[in-house]
């Protein structure tokens, strides 16, 4: 009964997407392996015939991980096009614990538009999971094209930034939030969340 559940409901998904969601097709191939990897992780980790015993997750930190996904959509650049269909695909596999997986959609979508910059500060991020919250050099480097593509983009500095934050290099992420500070737009709708961040990180 299990497992019926489950495909209806992906199926049901699949469908609404394809019918409302009014999505290229080329977007189609990173939705439906999204839709796949959790029937993977269902497979792997589901136990239908066990009676209800819900856990609830941290709510700290599932709050953290979608502000910061709500804080990365407000600074995109790109709303068309297969990127964040990419990034949806990723989202969902750091929801589920899997940050390899998450890392290969990206570069999937990276083949695809190389010329992304929030396609490369998903790979920043996803890096930073996959190595248990290092700043790596690989994601640095991510952090540094999407820079260097969009100069004027927030979310480079920004997630750079926190990454340095969560890592402890307190230091390092101030210098580069205050300078993202400097030039924010009056009406930025993550100012007020950076402002937030930089008065709480330890002297």
């Amino acid at each position: 009964m299990g497992w019926a559940i489950v495909v209806a409901l992906a199926a049901i998904a699949g469908g609404a997407l394809w019918k409302w969601g009014r999505l290229p097709r080329s977007s189609f191939e990173p939705i439906a392996a999204a839709l796949l990897l959790g029937l993977a992780g269902y497979a792997l980790q589901g136990s239908p015939n066990l009676p209800d015993h819900p856990v609830k997750p941290p709510e700290d930190l599932s709050k953290a991980k979608e502000a910061e996904i709500e804080i990365r959509n407000q600074m995109g650049q790109q709303r068309f096009g297969t990127g964040p269909s990419w990034l949806m695909a990723a989202d969902g596999a750091m929801r589920a614990g899997l940050p390899t997986a998450a890392v290969a959609y990206i570069k999937s979508g990276l083949k695809q538009n190389p010329r992304d910059p929030d396609l490369w500060v998903g790979l920043g991020n996803a890096l930073v999971v996959h190595s248990g919250g290092m700043v790596s050099p690989a994601a640095t480097y991510a952090f540094q094209k999407a820079a260097e593509i969009a100069p004027n983009h927030p979310g480079p500095p920004f997630f750079m930034g926190l990454a340095l934050a969560q890592s402890g290099q307190f230091a390092q992420a101030r210098a580069i939030w205050t300078e993202l500070l400097a030039r924010a737009p009056a009406d930025a709708p993550w100012k007020a969340d950076l402002e937030q961040r930089l008065a709480q990180l330890p002297s």
